[in-house]
């Protein structure tokens, strides 16, 4: 992606809104979770459900009525719109987005505001703010990414050192509070060479730096895993578009 100057402003438009586990089986998905997935108002959403493995990620991630959660580049804000279902009117649902992400993604950004703007969706507010300055309004009980991590080390989002990131995540969150992280996998041994060229990151390097800041690795999931992705190619190729080989962490602040 193009670079952007780094944005100095944030600004929150809100209309005001667990146990080690891996690959949680169908049986083991919370009502309140099956409520938000068959949620009239996400039909657009669900013929991307069996392939996203949305009720497993979301009962990976220990979601819960009441709770607060950052969905971070929320994209269309397919998992966004399943978040406010769970979360309840008691619940908040921040839509974050980088200033210098935004910038690439103004289609996207508007859908999150039309997302707030709808009173299915009261819970729900979106958060602007410069990529090398994550915040969030309160302390919260998840922040959540999928497909994005590897994105901050890259030019366009001023070069974010992802420790540093990291521990911003960290300090958002309540003691006992979880950082999800989806991405796509790059090779093993690769480290962030592959960030900005295919758009992928090696697993173990994620693991390194989250861990560094204090987080303790509290599981991993692998209803995204695909192995017959090689690992050396866009995620835009045709290919594999949709089906990239994704690695599904989950870490914990300690408290």
């Amino acid at each position: 992606m193009r670079p952007t100057a780094l944005a100095v402003l944030v600004a929150l438009a809100f209309p005001v809104t667990a146990a080690l586990a891996a690959s949680p089986a169908p049986t083991d998905v919370p009502s309140y979770v099956t409520a938000a997935v068959n949620d009239p108002a996400r039909k657009d959403d669900t013929a991307n459900d069996e392939r996203r493995k949305i009720a497993d990620i979301m009962t990976f991630a220990e979601v819960k009525p009441g709770q607060s959660v950052v969905d971070l580049i929320p994209g269309s804000g397919y998992f966004t719109r399943v978040f406010s279902g769970i979360v309840g009117a008691k619940g908040r649902v921040y839509a974050v987005w980088p200033n210098e992400y935004g910038k690439e993604a103004v289609s996207d950004v508007q859908a999150s505001k039309a997302l707030v703007a709808n009173p299915h969706y009261a819970n729900v507010g979106v958060l602007m703010v410069p990529s090398k300055e994550f915040k969030t309004p309160e302390k919260v009980d998840l922040v959540f990414t999928s497909q994005n991590y590897h994105d901050y080390p890259d030019k366009f989002m001023g070069n974010v050192d992802p420790v540093v990131f990291d521990k911003q995540v960290f300090d958002a969150l309540k003691p006992g509070g979880l950082f999800v992280v989806i991405d796509h996998v790059a090779e093993a041994g690769s480290g962030m060479r592959d960030t900005d060229t295919l758009h992928r990151i090696d697993p173990a390097i994620v693991k390194k730096q989250v861990e560094s800041v204090g987080f303790v690795f509290d599981g991993e999931s692998d209803v995204l895993r695909n192995p017959k992705d090689p690992h050396n190619i866009k995620v835009f190729d045709k290919s594999i578009r949709g089906h990239t080989d994704q690695f599904v962490y989950r870490f914990r602040k300690p408290g």
